[in-house]
């Protein structure tokens, strides 16, 4: 018995150290984002937007949109694409097999034509490519592609075979991006385009925000709990963790949401992995992987606004099913990368960043279970004191809520997206809340992603339904068509003047259209 105490005593002291160590490891990631936003809030006075969007040097890009069963939404997204501000830019929707009327409602909405098309074997993909369209109003503007059901990374791999132009940004079909998000973007490439292998931009949540005409017109807080939790955790880890290891070169993450990468890098790392169920942030390791083993002087780089806004889970079922996915996805990641981790020859990738997912990311949940079950036993059976009981609460959880709050007030310092300080008090309620239960339970969903990567089995997209965001009139007025200058100078501040704007079509931008077929 004695024995037993004793090594109920040392594990309680081992979590105590280790909810320390996770707590601190983020609280340096917010201390190097600090830094980041800091440089970003001194150099974007004189970051050069307007000269890359009048610039015919400025890389095109081409935009990727894999879609399965879309239809409700697809021609909403699409025009809100056409409409971002960039000079040269191709669309490229990959419908990936969709049961619904995703191919009528785009051939309906922009007239498209069938081409028949050689889909070139740059990459490797399965699903039978089964008929091109070309927007007759601009054929080289709009592409899409009907394929049989392959998978995400199949359809996107798809689209990296038809892609025309160097840069390729893949974006989800229901993503609302700012209007000059790929300007952003875009702009670690014009800066240093030799170097640059890829960017990643900011995924928020869009619940609780007002879209109109597929741009997010005034930002609020989403009105359930459960978004607001998750508001809290996009902010800690997306925002101020992304942004830290980008600062301190680490980057292994970028969101399939809103990513822009070079094509021939990506071509000559094979694509995306259709076997490997988190193949964006795949594609990322093996593109580290390839370029540290060349030797290579590159970089991967996290642009910390504008911004892409996505829908976040609102139900239990669908938020377990999605966090389910993604820890399956990391430890898929880890485990078919596992020779990289600790190894000198990948740099900080192999001897920092990928040694911190590992034990801060991957064995997580497993931690936090034991000690919710085991700390309070030690307790129970005497083997700790009340005493340390408080202390592992404070380092925990309560050192857990400081970081929050800290990400929080960083953000309002920073970028001042949520614009009431009501919204503040709800992220502040939420940041409490998110140790009550949220967190458990999340430990709980993504210990059944460790086994379900263990078991193996059938990948899926891992779509949840979407409820829709809060005023959202994307469908309302004359849309943008594909081929239209896009509007110019929408302000998020000033929603009322934002939806008059997109309603028009700005005649000044006309002269900066390509000529070469680009959308922009």
């Amino acid at each position: 018995m004695e024995t037993l105490l004793s090594l109920l005593r040392a594990a309680d002291y081992a979590f105590l150290l280790y909810f320390a160590a996770i707590n601190t490891s983020y609280l340096v990631l917010l201390v190097l984002a600090a830094q980041e936003f800091g440089r970003h809030a001194r150099r974007a006075p004189f970051a050069g937007a307007d000269d890359m969007l009048r610039s015919p040097l400025t890389f095109p890009i081409s935009i990727i949109v894999p879609a399965y069963n879309e239809g409700p939404g697809i021609v909403a997204a699409v025009q809100a694409i056409a409409a971002l501000e960039y000079p040269t830019f191709e669309i490229i929707v990959v419908d990936d097999g969709s049961t619904d009327d995703t191919v009528d409602r785009l051939r309906d909405q922009f007239q498209l034509v069938a081409t028949p098309r050689v889909v070139p074997s740059a990459v490797a993909y399965t699903g039978q490519v089964r008929a091109t369209y070309v927007s007759a109003t601009n054929p080289d503007g709009l592409l899409v592609v009907s394929k049989a059901n392959g998978g995400k990374a199949d359809a996107l791999n798809v689209g990296i075979n038809m892609a025309r132009f160097p840069l390729l940004c893949m974006v989800d079909a229901d993503s609302v991006m700012d209007p000059r998000a790929l300007l952003a973007v875009a702009k670690p490439f014009v800066d240093d385009p030799v170097r640059v292998a890829a960017t990643g931009g900011v995924v928020r949540i869009a619940n609780g925000c007002r879209v109109v005409a597929g741009r997010v017109v005034e930002v609020g807080m989403p009105r359930q709990w459960l978004p607001r939790i998750q508001v809290i955790e996009y902010l800690r880890a997306f925002l101020m963790g992304r942004a830290g290891w980008s600062r301190l070169g680490g980057l292994v993450v970028i969101s399939g949401a809103f990513g822009l990468f070079r094509r021939d890098l990506v071509v000559l790392a094979g694509g995306m992995a259709s076997d490997c169920i988190g193949e964006d942030a795949e594609l990322v390791v093996r593109l580290h992987r390839r370029l540290s083993a060349t030797g290579g002087d590159y970089r991967v780089v996290f642009v910390s606004e504008p911004v892409s806004w996505s829908e976040a889970p609102s139900t239990l079922a669908a938020l377990g099913k999605q966090r389910r996915r993604w820890h399956r996805g990391l430890a898929e990641i880890l485990v078919r990368h596992r020779r990289m981790i600790g190894n000198p020859r990948y740099g900080r990738i192999g001897l920092l960043a990928l040694p911190w997912y590992l034990q801060f990311e991957l064995l997580a949940p497993v931690v936090e279970l034991l000690a919710v079950v085991l700390v309070p036993a030690g307790l129970y059976a005497g083997a700790v004191n009340v005493d340390f009981a408080w202390r592992f609460l404070l380092v925990a959880y309560g050192y857990a809520f400081v970081i929050s709050l800290a990400a929080l007030l960083l953000e309002e310092l920073s970028f001042h997206r949520y614009p009431r300080w009501r919204d503040l008090g709800l992220g502040f309620v939420a940041a409490v809340i998110e140790n009550l239960g949220y967190r458990q339970l999340m430990a709980w969903w993504q210990l059944r992603g460790i086994w379900d990567a263990v078991r193996g089995g059938r990948h899926d997209w891992g779509r949840h339904q979407r409820q829709g965001f809060h005023g959202d009139q994307s469908t309302a007025g004359p849309p943008v068509a594909v081929g239209q200058p896009a509007p110019r100078g929408v302000s998020a501040a000033a929603p009322k003047e934002t939806e008059n704007r997109l309603h028009q079509i700005d005649t000044l931008g006309s002269s900066s259209r390509s000529t070469d077929g680009g959308i922009g």
